[in-house]
């Protein structure tokens, strides 16, 4: 069983039997194909040393940064999991009763997480099927955005042009955006359209 806490640049990694006894010093690598590499070579060699017959990669999945090895190890056939990051942020005050963040100490409180089998195995689509998955979160986002702007306009709407909307039926139609986009208060748009009358 080998565990690994997820960073940007470079991932910590140990390695213990399901007993939660400890083989070998902590590994760091980078995060590329050359470190996965040195990682894969790292846990078959102890592997290899001790007789084990299985092993299993669990990860936290911090950002995006765990994808990369995600796909490397599915290349390799190397069976993979990971492991809720509440579950382990939670676990860490169990040993030393601190919830500080160490990669050695993440990748250990992973490792039980993971021999208590407290981890999923995570579907990676390929293909249409990843490009499909990858245009639905862009649609979530700017869905989500997109209802934010909405309420700020509403909130600016309410807090400084309340009776904009007893005017005009719907902020979004034509002409109300092309009087939003005169950028004036009431009282500025007041005063513009008096202008006229007492420029002489």
């Amino acid at each position: 069983m080998s565990e690994v806490d997820i960073a940007k640049f470079k991932h910590v990694a140990r390695a213990q039997d399901n007993r939660g006894v400890e083989f070998g010093k902590s590994i760091t690598f980078e995060n590329n194909r050359e470190g996965f590499e040195l990682f894969v070579s790292w846990f078959q060699k102890i592997s290899t040393e001790h007789g084990f017959q299985e092993v299993i990669v669990g990860m936290e999945p911090t950002g995006h940064y765990w994808l990369n090895l995600a796909h490397f190890l599915r290349d390799k056939q190397v069976t993979y999991g990971v492991v809720n990051p509440l579950h382990v942020k939670k676990s860490k005050e169990l040993d030393d009763n601190s919830p500080t963040k160490n990669d050695i100490k993440d990748a250990k409180v992973i490792a039980q997480l993971v021999k208590d089998g407290r981890y999923a195995i995570p579907s990676l689509p390929q293909g249409i099927y990843a490009e499909l998955r990858e245009a639905m979160k862009i649609r979530e986002h700017l869905t989500t955005d997109q209802c934010v702007v909405k309420a700020r306009v509403h909130n600016w709407l309410d807090r400084y042009f309340p009776e904009f909307l007893t005017v005009f039926k719907d902020w979004e139609c034509k002409s109300a955006i092309q009087m939003l986009s005169l950028y004036l208060l009431p009282h500025e748009l007041f005063t513009s359209r008096m202008k006229p009358y007492f420029s002489t």
